[in-house]
């Protein structure tokens, strides 16, 4: 085998071993899941984690958390107050196993709102949509049948998170408000739950 086919290989080989983990604490770069910040006044900044389908709401908001910390220390503050925080949620359904593929429309994902169970268009006669596919036998007792996708119908819901926050950062003794934070407190407290990624 070449070496550039065996390189090849192993590049794929990284990207499955990297997409089968939850998403590690490390910064969004080069179209990778992490933190993000944009700075909006000297003592003001935006931030925020997205994660992979693996990783849970909590990991998200807790390495948003982490970060908005991380930010404040490396700025020279001493602690940072939450205008606001997001968290929204991606949610969709596709298909897997016999029925996910198909050489037309690879990638294609199943949406409820328009097919069933069996692959039926929502909101269209069985007789027309037989006959709009022009195929014999394509309506059966069971649905339907698409000999490009197959007979076996699997879904599967993939959830992704992401969680956005304002900061505003603070020099000095914090202030008794529940939405003050300690940079040095949440740093140390949280250090335990932070997953990096491996070197």
């Amino acid at each position: 085998m070449s070496k550039l086919r065996i390189s090849s290989a192993l590049a794929a080989l990284s990207v499955l071993a990297a997409c089968a983990t939850a998403t590690p604490y490390q910064a969004a770069l080069d179209g990778q899941k992490g933190y993000a910040n944009q700075q909006i006044e000297s003592d003001r900044w935006q931030i925020s984690f997205a994660g992979n389908s693996l990783t849970d709401r909590q990991t998200v908001e807790t390495y948003l958390l982490y970060r908005a910390a991380e930010l404040t220390d490396l700025e020279g503050y001493d602690y940072f107050r939450v205008i606001q925080r997001v968290t929204d949620e991606d949610r969709k359904v596709v298909a897997t196993g016999a029925a996910a593929f198909d050489p037309f429309y690879s990638g294609f994902y199943c949406n409820y709102r328009f097919y069933g169970r069996h692959g039926r268009l929502h909101g269209f006669p069985r007789s027309w949509y037989a006959r709009r596919a022009g195929l014999r036998g394509f309506h059966g007792p069971y649905g339907y049948h698409d000999p490009f996708w197959g007979n076996e119908w699997d879904y599967r819901e993939i959830v992704r998170y992401e969680a956005t926050s304002e900061i505003i950062m603070g020099k000095g003794e914090k202030p008794d408000d529940p939405s003050f934070f300690n940079a040095d407190e949440v740093l140390m407290n949280l250090a335990g739950q932070i997953i990096r990624p491996d070197v």
